[in-house]
């Protein structure tokens, strides 16, 4: 059962990072300043700062990449905004985003009401916002949000649309507000703001490739020599959740080596079982070996009991096991999910635990002397 149940719940976890990986937009990348950093566990995607990618540096590539592709230039304008509505207001944590009509698609998000933004809107500079679950939650309760007016300190916004809600996951965008890049430039700016690239191809196409063109425009953009290092980060959408996957095999090494630690706690309680049950038994040995029971026989009625016991035990382990782990899945939102290699795995641990832990007791109620057995009691 904590074999199973621990490793059920991991491969419910891999499940949903893989799952909320490919609604990012599976076949994407994007172009970033090396001085942000990602971390995750030991692994860092850059080593020292270089100079953020201006609106400038981001505009132009567009305009010169000719790929089959979706661009997006976005950035974040703050983390620590505080909308309010009539006499409500969100907590102040709500991220607002400066992002183009393109940056929906990348990141894989959908619109569950309303529009995404129009041309208009960002060649206007219009106050428009798209917003998330918890911002409805928060202002709009029972209340139809679109065309409804949130304000910022200074800034007035119309909502245009809702984003469809992506759950309690690391890339939920139930907090996040997202509006025109040029009315963000002009209400968030200060120095120093860089901005990512975003990159879609629109139909398939090798993404290394693409990835590799966009890398030589965007150092053409940067000015950069032919001998000089990228300045820049190309990171591909499946990179980070490689990187994810690369750690949480610590984790089920761990988990299997705690459920190992049982498995063998298991098995001692198993062979005393037996030896118990050889004890209380003698005579019945006794018995049987006068009727002319061999010490083959004796000694695999033993093994039989210790492996059917330690398969009954392993099937209903296995199943609590499934059980636990799917309930701890579900609370992560992920689905229901049956570890097969796992579960063969248990059948075939529980055998070996059946085998090893009534062996000795076997052995121990063939060796008994018959007649010494029969005047036990």
């Amino acid at each position: 059962m904590a074999l199973v149940g621990i490793l059920t719940a991991i491969d419910g976890l891999k499940s949903t990072l893989t799952e909320q990986f490919t609604m990012m937009g599976a076949n994407s990348f994007s172009i970033t300043s090396r001085s942000m950093r990602v971390t995750v566990g030991d692994q860092h995607i850059r080593t020292k700062n270089h100079s953020q990618i201006t609106y400038r540096e981001a505009t132009e590539f567009r305009e010169k990449f000719r790929e089959p592709a979706w661009v997006s230039i976005s950035f974040n304008a703050t983390g620590l905004a505080e909308y309010r509505f009539g006499n409500k207001k969100t907590n102040p944590n709500i991220s607002v985003m400066g992002a183009d009509e393109n940056y929906l698609t990348i990141a894989g998000q959908e619109i569950a009401s309303g529009r995404n933004f129009s041309r208009e809107d960002l060649l206007g500079s219009r106050h428009v916002v798209i917003i998330g679950q918890d911002i409805v939650r928060y202002l709009f309760p029972g209340v139809d949000p679109i065309g409804q007016e949130i304000s910022l300190p200074g800034l007035k916004l119309t909502v245009i649309g809702v984003i469809k809600s992506m759950g309690a996951s690391m890339m939920s965008s139930d907090q996040v507000t997202i509006i025109p890049i040029t009315t963000a430039r002009q209400y968030f700016s200060r120095p120093n703001v860089t901005y990512n690239i975003g990159v879609m191809p629109q139909k398939s196409v090798s993404l290394d490739m693409m990835a590799s063109e966009a890398e030589g425009i965007f150092r053409i953009v940067r000015n950069l020599d032919p001998r000089d290092e990228s300045d820049f980060n190309i990171q591909k959408s499946d990179s980070l959740i490689e990187m994810l996957m690369e750690n949480i095999k610590y984790v089920t090494l761990a988990a299997t080596i705690i459920g190992l630690i049982t498995l063998f706690g298991a098995a001692v309680g198993l062979m005393n079982i037996m030896l118990v049950s050889v004890t209380e038994r003698t005579r019945e040995i006794g018995v049987r070996k006068a009727l002319g029971a061999r010490k083959s026989v004796i000694r695999q009625q033993f093994l039989y009991e210790s492996v059917i016991i330690g398969q009954m035990g392993g099937l209903f382990g296995i199943l609590a096991g499934i059980l636990m782990g799917n309930l701890v899945s579900l609370g992560m939102g992920s689905s229901f999910t049956i570890p097969w290699l796992w579960v063969i795995g248990g059948v075939l641990a529980c055998f070996v635990v059946g085998m090893a832990s009534g062996y000795f007791p076997a052995v121990k109620a063939s060796a008994v002397d018959p007649i010494e057995a029969l005047r036990y009691e």
